[in-house]
C-alpha cells in the first residue's frame, strides 16, 4: 500500500516533470530569411493578374505568341478573345519559363459537336511537352486520363469540375520543371498542381514525362526554360486573360 505522504510526493514528482517539459524551448530560433519577401500587388479579384504576372494575353493581340516556324500565331482575335483556327497549328510564347504560376480561361463551342476526344479539345503545354488537357468533358464521356484537367494519359483529375459547353472555365495552374543531371537524367519530375473552375483537381502529382498519346511517357533532357503552348485540335476552342509568373 502507498502511503497517503507517499502518492503526494509522487503526484509533486510527476507535475514538475511535465511543467519541465512542457517549459523546454523549441529547437532554437530559426534563421531569419536574407532577404526581405517582394510586396506584390494583387489583383483585385483572383482572376485579375497580380503586378508581377507577365500578361501572355489580354484579349487585345497575339504579341506574345508565335505560330509554326516562329512565324506569326494564326489563331482569330475575337472581341477580348482567341479562338483556334483549326488547320493552323499550335501556337507557342515567345518567352520561355521553368517554374511558373498560370491562370489561364478557355471555353469550348457552345454548340457541341463530335463525342469524346473530338468535343472542344485543345491543350496546355506546360514547357511545349507537359500536358494539362483541355476538353469539353460536360456530360461527354471519354477516358478518364484524357477528360478535361487530366495530365494527359498520366494522371485522371480528382473530379470533374467543368461547366457547360460555351461558358468560361480557368485553370490556375502551379508547375515545378523537372531537374535533370549532367547526363540527362532526371533527378526531379516535374509536378503540376491545377485548379480548374477554383476546385483542387490535380493536387501536386508527378508528371511521368513527356506526355504522348500513343506511347508511354518519357524523360527526354531539356533546357530549364521553355515555351508555353496551346494546341489547336481541330476545334474552335477560346482562350482569354492569359498570365504568368515566374516561382
Amino acid at each position: 500500500m502507498v502511503k497517503r505522504h507517499d502518492l503526494t510526493a509522487l503526484v509533486l514528482i510527476a507535475f514538475t516533470a511535465a511543467s519541465a517539459m512542457a517549459q523546454e524551448p523549441g529547437p532554437g530560433p530559426f534563421p531569419p530569411p536574407k532577404t526581405e519577401p517582394p510586396i506584390v500587388t494583387p489583383g483585385k479579384t483572383s482572376a485579375d493578374p497580380p503586378s508581377d504576372a507577365i500578361v501572355l494575353f489580354n484579349g487585345k493581340d497575339l504579341s506574345h505568341w508565335r505560330g509554326k516556324d516562329a512565324g506569326a500565331a494564326k489563331w482569330n482575335m475575337r472581341e477580348s478573345y482567341v479562338e483556334v483556327a483549326p488547320g493552323t497549328g499550335d501556337i507557342t510564347t515567345s518567352d520561355k519559363f521553368g517554374d511558373v504560376q498560370l491562370h489561364i480561361e478557355w471555353a469550348t463551342p457552345a454548340v457541341p459537336k463530335g463525342e469524346g476526344q473530338e468535343r472542344g479539345n485543345s491543350g496546355v503545354f506546360l514547357m511545349d511537352r507537359y500536358e494539362v488537357q483541355v476538353l469539353d468533358s460536360y456530360d461527354n464521356k471519354t477516358y478518364f486520363h484524357g477528360q478535361a484537367g487530366a495530365v494527359y494519359k498520366q494522371h485522371a483529375p480528382l473530379v470533374n469540375a467543368s461547366r457547360k459547353p460555351g461558358e468560361w472555365q480557368t485553370y490556375d495552374i502551379v508547375f515545378h520543371a523537372p531537374r535533370f543531371d549532367d547526363q540527362g537524367k532526371v533527378i526531379d519530375r516535374a509536378r503540376v498542381t491545377v485548379l480548374h473552375n477554383g476546385v483542387l483537381i490535380q493536387n501536386n502529382v508527378e508528371i511521368y514525362g513527356n506526355t504522348y498519346h500513343d506511347r508511354p511517357a518519357l524523360y527526354i533532357a531539356h533546357p530549364p526554360e521553355e515555351p508555353l503552348h496551346l494546341q489547336d485540335h481541330g476545334n474552335t476552342v477560346r482562350y482569354r486573360n492569359i498570365w504568368i509568373r515566374r516561382l
